[in-house]
């Protein structure tokens, strides 16, 4: 198994300009301490946005409610046209950014514009024109009618960020939101450093009053931390620090199911995975079930499916359930014109079945199970060799055509309603986390047709209609499913997890004594 260190990541990060890497500045205490794997690559949102909205220093126009349902954010009301081409905002009386100035209609269409020319969901949505007639009002105009427009709004590269916070270039120098909370230091990649803004005007005062949020890459440092009381929430645990966790008690562990699915991503341009049967036989040799139990310690999260039953609207319950057959997959791959060679590998022609798939270690679940899909493969006589690196070696693979396979968790929660993500991974050009050399045009229709709908029965039959072409065609292959579990200290109250994964709640904790 090739490895290379996230060091080569942290010191290149770290060589970013000044302006970008502030020195943390120095607390006497920092009252709450956040722990996660992801790193502050970047200031622009539409890298590390979500970053700062989980940690409530930024706001979004629109969030959601557990249930992906629009709630308040910046934007108090928002209507579409009764033409369903244009919608109209209203933001929230009074807010405030950290430095003071007020939050207006035309810094929020600054930073929307600003998402709609980055990569990102938003840069996908048809919007034609983004307006500030007055100073609360916002028009954003569409192509074609948008009904998940709020859907795209929750997303954290749309993150609203005050006019002092880009240089004259327009590029993100300093983020300055309107959270609850304001950075007062920062040393990207791996620190940063909040205080209580008590200028938010969008709820209760926070009662807590300094931040920390620390990256800590390995899995068993982040246990650690927690079992010690070095942190008080520690994000992505691997199932041995679970374990570990619940046999003690410093911490409560506390688990909820969310819209994350481990999936494979193939090169379906490649000779290997062009032919469909190829990539059904691939699905046919994953051990889902081992996986899922062996590794996630939960048999329940063996994917049948791209979305789990907690996902109630996009769960299919009569789709056909995916499923491991040895000697099916063998059959498939024989079909494609492979045969057998002297040492158990495919050959066609004189060529080896020989593939590398690239993953990552932030999730620290992601190594383990890709060394059990190299059983699992060889089983059929692929012969397919792991790269542990960083996780943008996957978009950058993709994008210069060099990318083979690849495992990775994927969200479908940084936009609430997931039809947003799933049009920029399928989208007929295909995407970063989604398809590569392959795409269908009932598929595209079918998804364009999701955004631009709000009829519930429609919405069913066009998600059915998708789903169904995932699991014949298996451009990405689903593995597991996820809970997403958070040691918590008990120094802590009022903490709830969000489903999402959209903001960290901060805001709505104290403490117990």
């Amino acid at each position: 198994m090739e490895r290379r260190s996230l060091l080569a990541t942290a010191t290149s990060l770290l060589a970013m300009p000044a302006i970008l890497s502030r020195p943390v500045k120095a607390q006497a205490t920092v009252a709450l301490k956040v722990v996660t794997p992801w790193e502050i690559s970047s200031l622009e949102p539409s890298r590390a946005g979500y970053i700062f909205a989980r940690m409530q220093v930024a706001e979004t126009l629109i969030g959601a409610d557990d249930g992906g349902l629009p709630r308040r954010g910046l934007a108090t009301t928002w209507i579409m046209s009764e033409d369903r081409l244009s919608w109209r905002l209203t933001l929230r009386d009074g807010a405030l950014f950290h430095d003071g100035t007020p939050v207006t209609a035309e810094a929020a269409a600054t930073a929307l514009r600003r998402a709609k020319a980055q990569p990102g969901p938003f840069a996908t949505a048809p919007v034609t024109a983004i307006e500030a007639p007055d100073a609360r009002t916002l028009v954003i105009r569409t192509s074609q009618p948008l009904a998940a427009l709020p859907s795209f709004l929750a997303h954290g590269g749309t993150v609203i960020l005050a006019p002092a916070s880009y240089d004259e270039a327009g590029a993100v120098r300093r983020v300055i939101g309107s959270g609850p909370y304001r950075i007062v230091g920062i040393d990207a990649p791996l620190r940063m450093e909040l205080e209580r803004f008590d200028g938010w005007n969008g709820g209760k005062r926070a009662a807590i009053e300094r931040v920390s949020y620390q990256v800590v890459p390995r899995a068993e440092t982040r246990t650690v931390m927690a079992e010690s009381g070095q942190a008080d929430l520690v994000f992505v645990l691997d199932p041995p620090g679970q374990d570990r966790l619940r046999r003690g008690r410093r911490v409560e562990l506390r688990t909820v199911p969310i819209a994350r699915t481990q999936m494979i991503k193939l090169n379906a341009g490649s000779p290997f995975f062009k032919d469909v049967r190829a990539r059904r036989a691939v699905s046919l040799l994953v051990d889902r079930a081992g996986i899922a139990t062996a590794i996630l310690r939960n048999p329940d999260l063996a994917a049948t499916q791209m979305f789990a039953p907690a996902a109630a609207e996009w769960h299919v319950p009569g789709l056909a359930p995916l499923g491991r057959d040895v000697p099916a997959a063998r059959r498939l791959l024989a079909e494609c014109g492979w045969t057998p060679g002297p040492d158990g590998i495919l050959l066609r022609g004189d060529k080896p079945f020989r593939v590398t798939l690239r993953t990552f270690s932030d999730r620290p679940e992601l190594p383990v199970a890709a060394a059990a899909l190299q059983e699992n493969l060889r089983e059929g006589g692929i012969d397919m060799q792991v790269s542990v690196a960083n996780s943008s070696e996957i978009p950058a693979g993709h994008r210069d055509g060099t990318l083979e396979m690849a495992l990775f968790s994927r969200s479908f929660s940084i936009l609430p309603d997931p039809v947003g993500t799933l049009v920029v991974d399928f989208a007929a050009t295909g995407g970063d986390w989604g398809a590569m050399g392959w795409s269908d045009p009932a598929l595209v229709a079918a998804l364009a047709q999701l955004t631009a709908t709000s009829d519930p029965a429609e919405r069913a039959r066009l998600r059915a209609q998708a789903a169904t072409i995932l699991q014949d065609q298996m451009p990405v292959i689903p593995v597991a499913w996820y809970d997403n579990s958070v040691a918590i200290s008990r120094r802590l109250s009022g903490v709830t997890l969000d489903p999402l994964e959209l903001s960290y709640r901060i805001a709505d904790m104290g403490w117990t004594g």
